[in-house]
């Protein structure tokens, strides 16, 4: 009898200490999601950069140090300084200084570049790779991470981008996010060509062309700003909370949508074509008609109703689902027959 008293006060320690765990995590979420609303209703700055660090942070478990995070990305950046002061750049225009820190960064992430110490000895900065493994993040949640990229030079197409876009605006200038069907890319503009794009998991700029020769971006999609727009601040800052969003859902499952749906709803006060908000959105509504068995009738069908509403306009902006198989495909074309699809205009 003595035995099994113990055995239960093991198992109920336990279970108190799961459920104070989860309870620190849920507030750890809670106090995520007011930081970034704060930073999208004027009470804080728009601070992308710290913005991803908190998403992952919670994820985490509030693990991560910001200052640890904040010194390896002042090390890009004066990499990128260093760069800027010791080469000439092939560019004539007007705008040579912006355009000197965008190529900079570029060949941060993408070229071996010498690194002389200042006692003498070389060693070389290796670029950023693509990780084909996992790479929407499916089994580990982590690959989406810019901290992950970070530590193992290896990313794709949500945290290469993002550390690009983080250290071009470290060195003062903009990097706008852009979407195409399950990827971002960088949309940039100089005097000489005006707006173009720099894609980081093949390492080339790409024309316009090559994100519509897929067959999966509907011009409904491209007129209505749901791929191939240059997003601004705000809708970068509401994408980081849809990414908190997708991340809480990965970490405790799907039954308790009501913070899913919060993030949902408030990135899409400030970016209301975001169709990544939007699946989310509807695809947590819909499990959660699934699972309330105690509603009425005219309640389940009022529901059903909301959620084929949201569907339609998800059609109606011109979405259209691409196979994650095809998307590979895609990416491995990019890559071999790329100069079918680089901007020959682009020779900084």
């Amino acid at each position: 009898m003595l035995l099994i008293k113990r055995f239960l006060l093991v198992i109920v320690t336990c279970a108190i200490c799961f459920v104070a765990n989860a309870q620190r995590e849920t507030s750890k979420y809670e106090a995520t999601y007011k930081d970034i609303v704060g930073m999208l209703e004027g009470q804080q700055s728009l601070d992308f950069k710290k913005a991803v660090f908190l998403v992952e942070d919670a994820y985490l478990g509030g693990v991560l140090d910001y200052k640890a995070y904040d010194y390896t990305l002042q090390y890009y950046k004066s990499l990128c300084e260093k760069l800027i002061q010791t080469r000439d750049l092939e560019y004539d225009g007007i705008d040579i200084n912006r355009v000197s820190k965008f190529a900079a960064v570029y060949t941060v992430m993408k070229d071996t570049i010498p690194v002389i110490q200042s006692d003498g000895e070389m060693f070389y900065h290796m670029p950023f790779e693509y990780d084909f493994e996992d790479i929407s993040g499916e089994s580990d949640w982590r690959k989406m991470f810019v901290t992950k990229l970070l530590s193992t030079h290896k990313g794709n197409c949500h945290s290469l981008p993002y550390l690009y876009k983080i250290i071009t605006e470290e060195l003062g200038e903009e990097a706008h996010l852009a979407f195409a069907p399950n990827h971002i890319y960088i949309k940039q503009r100089c005097k000489s060509m005006g707006w173009y794009n720099t894609e980081l998991t093949s390492g080339m700029f790409p024309v316009d062309s090559w994100l519509m020769a897929s067959g999966y971006i509907h011009l409904k999609s491209i007129q209505n700003g749901v791929y191939m727009d240059a997003l601004n601040d705000k809708q970068s800052i509401a994408v980081c909370l849809v990414d908190l969003a997708q991340g809480y859902q990965k970490k405790f499952g799907k039954d308790d949508g009501a913070f899913v749906l919060k993030a949902c709803e408030k990135a899409l006060e400030y970016y209301p074509n975001y169709i990544n908000a939007m699946l989310l959105q509807v695809e947590t509504k819909f499990h959660m008609w699934e699972m309330n068995v105690e509603d009425n009738n005219e309640n389940k069908a009022k529901g059903l109703a909301e959620i084929q509403a949201i569907y339609n306009r998800i059609h109606e902006l011109g979405y259209r689902k691409m196979p994650e198989e095809m998307y590979l495909d895609w990416l491995v074309s990019l890559k071999n027959e790329g100069e079918k699809y680089n901007n020959k205009k682009i020779r900084f």
